[in-house]
């Protein structure tokens, strides 16, 4: 890249939240969200005529187009340069760089005077580890606008994609069972409850335990104990809707994210689950000490329960306690009220 000026932009800085909130590939981020990773880009002022990278440089940038026009050039088998696309405002450029870590494949220069955002190679990695999910939603718009831009061009999409699709599963899902990991549990919970919260809609958090999980383990080997989470995780999954979050909390322990449902309808579904994991006969083969699986469950739902995360989490937790307490293999709701249910 040729000397860029970084001086000079703090105004242009100031106004990046904003700005990002309004092109394409932050389109699924809340504002919070982008002022979590919004310290790992880099923003740069360009002149006209200004060259930022040329044809078969080694790349390891993404930019973003805050103002003013950028413009691609390839090299013509004359020598000439011919313009093959221009970059406006809220378009990005350069990503199969980090993605493919391929040479520059086009020129790009200054068309018109310009700010840029940058995102280098080691801070994107740096965002998929800090943040999965952000990580993986701005993927997903990214890889969406440039298989488009790839068949507008009568391209092929080549392997960014699976690199894509395998570095977000990586990221984000338990190796076991392929349900959410506890890291991006932590980082799904905080938005999901805040989306939830500005459009004033219910959310409900789930905690599900595996009850006497120890015992199987003990009775039938590590090998049974995985096939019973991986059969829990099957079934969970399939009463969820669309817009539900299951993650491996723990070895046992299972965390259910459930957006615009409120504690009632959550009860509902947990005992849906709970009924059809107690009719398994999983451990029928063994003809061992267990004859079954039970499941015991703690809800909390914002507004009726919690208004903030940590008391949703901790008046699930306390609920979850209490099912286990009274006997496991069951659903309770909510905060003890006066020493009951």
């Amino acid at each position: 890249m040729c000397g860029l000026n970084r001086n000079g932009v703090r105004e242009a800085m100031e106004k990046s939240v904003e700005f990002l909130s309004q092109i394409d590939i932050f389109s699924l981020l809340s504002p919070e969200e982008i002022d979590r990773i919004i310290g790992l880009f880099k923003s740069h002022e360009t002149d006209e005529g200004q060259i930022l990278f040329k044809e078969g440089d080694e790349g390891n940038e993404l930019f973003i187009v805050m103002s003013g026009v950028m413009a691609s050039s390839i090299r013509l088998m004359d020598g000439s340069q011919r313009e093959i696309a221009a970059f406006h405002a809220g378009n990005f450029f350069g990503e199969m760089s980090i993605f493919e870590k391929a040479p520059r494949s086009a020129t790009c220069y200054c068309k018109k005077k310009s700010v840029l955002m940058s995102l280098h190679e080691r801070d994107f990695y740096r965002m998929i580890e800090l943040h999965p999910e952000i990580a993986t939603k701005i993927m997903y718009r990214m890889l969406n606008i440039t298989t488009q831009r790839l068949r507008d061009t009568g391209e092929f999409l080549s392997d960014m994609v699976h690199w894509g699709e395998a570095a977000r599963k990586r990221a984000i899902t338990d190796e076991l069972t392929g349900a959410y990991n506890r890291r991006f549990l932590d980082d799904a919970l905080e938005s999901r409850f805040e989306v939830s919260r500005s459009r004033a809609e219910p959310f409900t958090m789930v905690m599900v335990d595996l009850d006497y999980f120890r015992n199987i383990n003990d009775s039938y080997g590590n090998e049974a104990g995985d096939r019973t989470i991986i059969e829990v995780v099957r079934v969970i999954n399939r009463h969820l809707g669309e817009q539900d979050v299951l993650a491996r909390f723990g070895g046992d322990e299972f965390t259910i994210l459930m957006p615009g449902t409120d504690c009632a309808a959550a009860c509902v579904v947990s005992e849906k689950i709970r009924a059809e994991i107690e009719s398994l006969d999983i451990f029928k083969a063994y003809g061992g000490p267990i004859s079954r699986l039970t499941l015991s469950f703690g809800i909390a739902s914002y507004p009726e329960h919690a208004r903030t995360v940590q008391e949703i989490k901790e008046l699930a937790d306390q609920a979850l306690y209490r099912a286990k307490d009274g006997g496991r293999n069951r659903v309770v709701c909510g905060p003890d009220r006066a020493g009951g249910d």
